[in-house]
This record gives C-alpha cells, structure tokens and sequence, in this order.
C-alpha cells in the first residue's frame, strides 16, 4: 500500500479543503513536489497545468477574503447590538429571557440550582457530588436531564467567569 501512487487528489469544491492562502500554498507545494494534481470539480480546475494552479491561488485568497469579511461583519454586528443594550449569544444559567424578549431575568428554579452549586462547591465537594446532590435533591438542567460532572463544571466557569466580570 505505501509504495501505491496517488496521481490526483479531488475536491467537490475548493472551499471546503480550505480557506486559508497559506495552507493551500503549503498543499499546492506538497502535491507539485509529489507529482499530484488537486482537481476541484466545482470550479472545473486542475493544478496540473500553471494556469489551474494560478486560478486556484487566487480563488483560495478570495475564499480566504470571504472568510475573514464574514468574521468583521459579524463582529462589527455583536458590537453594534451590545452598544444598543441588546442581548448576544446564549442565556447563561440561572436567567432566562424576559417577556419583553430582550432583556433577561432570574430563572428561580435555575437560581436555586446555582445556589446549591455554589454552596456544596464551598464546602470542598468535587464535581461529580455535586451532579449526584443535585440530582437527588430533584434539580435538572436546563433541558431538564440528569446533571452530570461536565454539567456542572459547565455551570461553575460560567458562574465563576460571570462573577469576575462583576467585580472588574
């Protein structure tokens, strides 16, 4: 099987290999150094001429434009919505969205979960007494399951990530 040549390597689209200039530049190297064409089938190119492998650079910085694009837009969007007040991204535990369907508000029954993390996490109790207290005590997650270690470890740096955004 190693001493088995591969001629080309194919691609449904180029896009999906890669977005990045550099790694296709590293790859469109390896591929030249071992003799093996990459053929994208939805753009219909093939480096194994230097016209296909010219097309292919510059359809990789364009896909590698689109990208970072999508990202400052995005970006400049979450900013914009935080400067007007409103929420991003997901509820954290313990809250719940408001009636008003912008702001939040405490979940009680979350809370008193949280509460009772907090307290069992002070008195030394390691995660998975936790998950197992808290599941005896008939508390659920927020999709109402069985708490398990990572739920709890989950919940601890929110609530701990939360609470230093509070004090800085």
């Amino acid at each position: 099987m190693e001493n088995e040549k591969i001629d080309a390597v194919i691609v449904a689209k180029l896009d999906r290999l890669t977005r990045s200039v550099k790694d296709l530049s590293q790859m469109l190297e390896l591929f030249e150094k071992r003799k093996v064409a990459l053929i994208s089938v939805a753009e219909s190119l093939d480096t194994g001429s230097a016209a296909g492998r010219l097309v292919i650079t510059i359809m990789g910085a364009v896909s590698q434009w689109e990208r970072e694009a999508i990202g400052e837009r995005t970006r400049d969007a979450l900013r914009h919505k935080r400067g007007k007040g409103e929420r991003v991204g997901n509820i954290e535990f313990g809250y719940k969205l408001a009636a008003d369907g912008l702001h939040l508000e405490q979940d009680p029954a979350e809370q008193a979960a949280l509460a009772e993390i907090r307290r069992l996490r002070t008195a030394g109790h390691s995660f998975r007494a936790i998950a197992a207290a808290l599941n005896k005590s008939g508390h659920r997650t927020r999709r109402s399951t069985l708490w398990r270690l990572e739920s709890v470890v989950r919940v601890v740096k929110l609530d701990a990530a939360r609470h230093e955004r509070r004090v800085a």
